[in-house]
């Protein structure tokens, strides 16, 4: 009995927890995707760390121009203090000499102390401090280069999962469709009114479509791994796309086609720039170093120094000690050394406008074979609508005349099998159209 209520308790218990696999799933547009990817994606989270870093070794150069203060404290025993050899009878005047071992050492010492030190003028230091906000950006902006790539993997990613759900419920529509054919057909076999090839015949369709189904239905469960990985989502989260009306980007193209460049909305043009202003510092930096260094430092300290332990809590055996003063420090000559990080700094300068140059040259390159793409695929995802229209009209004309009676079976297959590849054609050029437009904002630094 005890054996029973408690198999019965089990069975309440799993039927009262709850399943990954039925929770609701989670409905996603475009934008939501994007925005997930900015907050969750792994490159993303870096790319904003990388940013906190920087602004950490920013104020750590900082704190070079702060004042800098220390303390010290020492307790000293000398075990073994160390010895000299004295003439003593120099002190006396006495000949002849008379060597003995001395010590000037007490067994028990003490030393306790402040320092601080503040630079003064250090022309490296003045260029650290200039060139810090200019260091986040260019962090910032290395981040935002990766961003845009997160963006468009996962723009295009979206889009083609649309494309290829909208491609699976045409081939289970068709298939559902083409059952129906062979049952029908099936029927009218055996009662002598069709020839048992009209049978055979629809069957292969039936067969090919069921194995296209399942072929897409695999490849939609990766497609869909391929966005929630792209976002940093779990791949077990179960999701539903509602930005399913894809053709109605095709009305945006045409405003896109117009737009004109700008380098400044370009994330890698930017980050170049600030590069550039970079390693302009850095020559700077290394010019700055052939200057004179000044600072500031003061010292203050008690020491003692007594035959027994206890003397050091004793006021009057500490000895006061300060010292304030400036340095200057003259760099004469460095071996060359500071010539050529000077030369060095002036290459990467010419380097970087270089680096400018050539992300120009490559900007203008894209956008225009990005234009030329997006009107090649406008004009044939127009071309590819008018012959799935087409393909429809012949389709529904073949079902009126077979269901008349007037029309072969034959005639309704092929038409169904042109009907799909027009679709299918169809689509790819749709999927060729999207990213081709992601293809041009990109180039356009619109992808945001």
């Amino acid at each position: 009995m005890r054996y029973t209520l408690a198999l019965i308790l089990l069975a309440l218990l799993a039927t009262n927890v709850p399943s990954k696999a039925q929770d609701a799933p989670v409905p996603l547009s475009l934008d939501d995707c994007m925005a997930y990817a900015m907050k969750h994606n792994y490159t993303v989270k870096n790319s904003r760390l990388d940013v906190l870093i920087q602004d950490a070794q920013n104020k750590q150069t900082i704190s070079a121009a702060y004042p800098h203060i220390s303390a010290k404290a020492e307790l000293d025993d000398y075990l073994n203090p160390q010895q000299s050899l004295v003439d003593v009878n120099s002190f006396l005047g006495k000949t002849p000499p008379l060597i003995e071992k001395i010590s000037f050492t007490l067994p028990y010492g003490g030393t306790g102390s402040v320092n601080g030190s503040q630079i003064l003028f250090d022309g490296s230091v003045l260029v650290a401090l200039q060139a810090q906000k200019t260091i986040l950006e260019y962090a910032r902006l290395n981040g935002e280069v990766s961003n845009e790539t997160i963006r468009y993997n996962v723009y295009k990613a979206y889009n083609s999962l649309v494309i290829a759900y909208r491609q699976y419920d045409i081939i289970k529509s068709s298939l559902q469709y083409a059952r129906q054919v062979e049952h029908d057909i099936t029927v009218t076999q055996q009662s002598g009114f069709a020839e048992r090839i009209d049978v055979e015949r629809t069957s292969v369709q039936v067969n090919n479509l069921s194995t296209d189904s399942i072929k897409v239905s695999n490849m939609l469960n990766v497609s869909e791994k391929v966005l929630k990985y792209q976002m940093g989502m779990d791949i077990n989260t179960p999701i539903v796309l509602i930005d399913t009306n894809v053709e109605a980007n095709k009305n945006e193209v045409a405003g896109l086609l117009d737009e004109d460049e700008d380098y400044s909305r370009v994330p890698e043009y930017n980050f170049f720039n600030t590069q550039l202003k970079l390693n302009n510092y850095n020559v700077k930096r290394y010019q700055y170093a052939a200057l004179p260094t000044l600072n500031l430092f003061a010292a203050a300290g008690m020491n003692y120094a007594a035959y027994r332990l206890t003397d050091m809590f004793t006021p009057n055996s500490y000895l006061f000690n300060s010292v304030v003063g400036l340095q200057l420090n003259v760099p004469i000559f460095n071996g060359f050394m500071r010539h050529n990080q000077v030369r060095e700094a002036r290459l990467n300068v010419e380097k970087s406008k270089n680096n400018i140059s050539n992300i120009k040259l490559t900007i203008d390159f894209q956008v225009a074979q990005s234009r030329t793409t997006l009107k090649n695929t406008v004009l044939e995802t127009r071309n590819q609508h008018r012959n799935l229209e087409l393909a429809n009209d012949v389709l529904d004309l073949a079902q009126r005349k077979y269901k008349a009676g007037v029309g072969s079976n034959l005639e309704v297959t092929q038409a169904q099998t042109d009907q799909l590849t027009a679709q299918n054609n169809y689509f790819n050029a749709l999927l060729d159209l999207i990213n081709a437009e992601a293809d041009l904002k990109k180039a356009l630094g619109l992808l945001k």
